[in-house]
């Protein structure tokens, strides 16, 4: 018997030789295609279906009929397409028949093959159209116009399933025609009308990295009647500049403003005047976090003393300078309804030697004080634009000599109790007003307390657009180097009304009131200041400027009496 593994051995043998005489014949043999005769080689796929459909054209339908109908495809899903891929007596047709170089170009062979068939019955079939019959007709349909009609050689109307669309541009919002037959072009955006600005006169300023300037210079002539505002002083014609610079922080949060002034008078003619005079302030909010509000305020500024001074120093040139400094840092927060602010201020006066008309000088040494106070307030909401407050303020001034040369000791304990109230419209009406009592007590036993009523007041009131109207009002308690006198307190009020007459002429009207009261004598002074002006802007740059003021100082005190009228013309240059 055979083994297993020698019939597997075998089987393999068979098959190798089997497949090694196939292939030789087949290598040898020429191809029966190239044998036969009548076939002329190889033969592509276009001459197979030009063939076929030559047949399908010639061809005669079969005698017996057997009720078969060819049928369409038909979608199951409602709105689905016709396949694209076509199909005639069950042959699927192929795109080989397409021009290779561009399948989809108009350049393809074409092909007539009726629409209709007429079998052997009499009966007519109607072949179903073909992809490339439905993508001619398509064509055909977009070359026709637009109403989708053809017109017929007997004149009639032919209408075909494609009609065009009308424009988008032609239907309004609501899908229906249009008034008009065409969109109107718009105008081109340098036409376009620009934005009214409240008023093209205003200031732009300079921008300088967070911060806005606006740097202003006036130049001016002055004629006054009593240049130096004293007791029988004489006129003069006066040159006077001044220059401004403000500063605005263009922050999101914190807000900052700096404001600084210089102005020097320079006599032409009549009274020997030299004058100068300048300071800068500047002021800070912080807003923190938990509703804390910080602020810090500082301020300079040098002005001659006038004749309107508590204290005048007689037999002298010209009044002594004056020097005041001041800095606060206020902190406050809101609790509901309820406004807790707590400020500390600091406030410094040095005066300047006196020249005296003999010759030399005179110190005025014995009259420089420094002011610390630190005021506590509290307040209630009524409404976003009303909170009534209380504040109480406690300080000490001191003195820079301990005791004067009359042999005083003028440093003193200060106190201050005061209600108000804080209002804020917006535009319309914003600031505050309070009053209450004040009080100064000398150390020197032989002195009398200086005390009174205490009025504060920072009002801004709009009653119209281009109308503005401020009233600032202060009172100061002022030392003196009199002996037996403690001092005085001063009132102090000033109402301003600035109209726009137009958009490049603005005028103004000031008027103050100040009331001097000599605490432990009779003694009093009541000064008033008027004053007009006009300002008209010829651009935003350049304007022409004006005012006219009057000012009395009406004293029961021997030799303080004066009157002075002066008159003000000068240009305006700013940024």
């Amino acid at each position: 018997m055979i083994s297993r593994t020698r019939k597997k051995s075998y089987g393999w043998h068979c098959r190798a030789s089997t497949l090694a005489i196939s292939a030789v014949i087949f290598a040898t043999s020429p191809s029966l295609a190239q044998q036969t005769p009548g076939l002329r080689g190889q033969i592509g796929e276009e001459q197979v279906y030009r063939a076929l459909l030559d047949k399908s054209i010639t061809e005669e339908p079969p005698e017996e009929d057997t009720g078969l109908q060819p049928t369409e495809y038909e979608p199951v899903s409602e709105g689905a397409d016709v396949p694209e891929t076509d199909r005639r007596d069950g042959e699927a047709i192929s795109i080989f028949d397409l021009n290779q170089d561009n399948p989809f170009g108009d350049d393809r062979p074409s092909v007539d093959r009726p629409r209709r068939r007429e079998a052997a019955n009499g009966s007519v079939r109607e072949r179903p159209a073909t992809a490339r019959e439905r993508i001619e007709e398509a064509r055909s349909n977009r070359r026709r116009p637009a109403d989708g009609t053809d017109t017929a050689d007997d004149g009639g109307e032919i209408t075909t399933g494609t009609i065009r669309q009308e424009r988008i541009d032609a239907l309004d919002d609501g899908g229906n025609e249009a008034a008009g037959s065409f969109q109107e072009r718009a105008s081109a955006i340098e036409g376009l009308d620009r934005e009214q600005e409240d008023n093209p006169y205003d200031a732009l300023g300079i921008r300088t990295g967070t911060f806005i300037l606006f740097p202003e210079i006036e130049q001016g002539l002055t004629w006054s009647s009593n240049a130096d505002t004293s007791s029988g002083g004489d006129e003069a014609v006066l040159s006077e500049t001044t220059l401004r610079l403000n500063a605005q922080s263009d922050w999101s949060r914190h807000q900052a403003r700096i404001e600084a002034y210089g102005t020097f008078r320079k006599s032409l003619s009549g009274a020997d005047i030299s004058e100068p005079s300048g300071g800068v302030s500047a002021d800070l909010r912080l807003d923190l976090i938990n509703g804390f509000v910080a602020t810090a305020a500082a301020g300079y500024s040098v002005t001659p003393e006038t004749a309107t001074s508590a204290v005048v120093v007689p037999g002298t040139v010209s009044q002594p300078l004056l020097h005041a400094l001041d800095g606060s840092l206020g902190l406050s927060r809101e609790e509901g309804k309820v406004r807790l602010a707590a400020t500390a201020r600091a406030a410094r006066l040095i005066y300047g030697d006196a020249e005296l008309s003999g010759g030399g000088t005179l110190s005025q040494r014995e009259r420089n004080s420094t002011l610390a106070t630190l005021t506590l307030r509290t307040g209630y909401e009524i409404s976003p634009a009303l909170v009534p407050f209380v504040e109480g303020e406690i300080g000490r001034r001191v003195m820079d000599l301990r005791v004067d040369t009359a042999g005083y000791a003028r440093s003193a304990d200060r106190y201050a109790l005061r209600a108000g109230i804080e209002l804020d419209l917006g535009e319309k009406l914003s600031g505050e007003f309070a009053a209450g009592w004040v009080s100064e007590r000398p150390e020197d036993s032989r002195l009398e307390p200086i005390e009174g009523v205490s009025a504060l007041a920072s009002l801004a009131w709009s009653p119209s657009r281009r109308t503005t109207v401020n009233l600032d009002a202060s009172t100061t308690i002022e030392t003196t180097t009199q002996a037996g006198a403690s001092g005085s307190i001063l009132y102090d009020s000033n109402l301003g009304i600035e109209h726009q007459l137009r958009q490049n002429l603005t005028g103004n009207v000031s008027a103050g009131l100040g009331y001097r009261d000599f605490s432990g004598t009779s003694d009093r002074d009541l000064i008033i200041d008027i004053e007009a002006g006009l300002t008209w802007w010829l651009n935003r740059n350049f304007g022409v400027t004006s005012r006219a003021s009057y000012e009395i100082v009406d004293s029961n005190v021997a030799g303080r009496d004066a009157e002075s009228v002066s008159v003000f013309l000068g240009v305006k240059l700013r940024r």
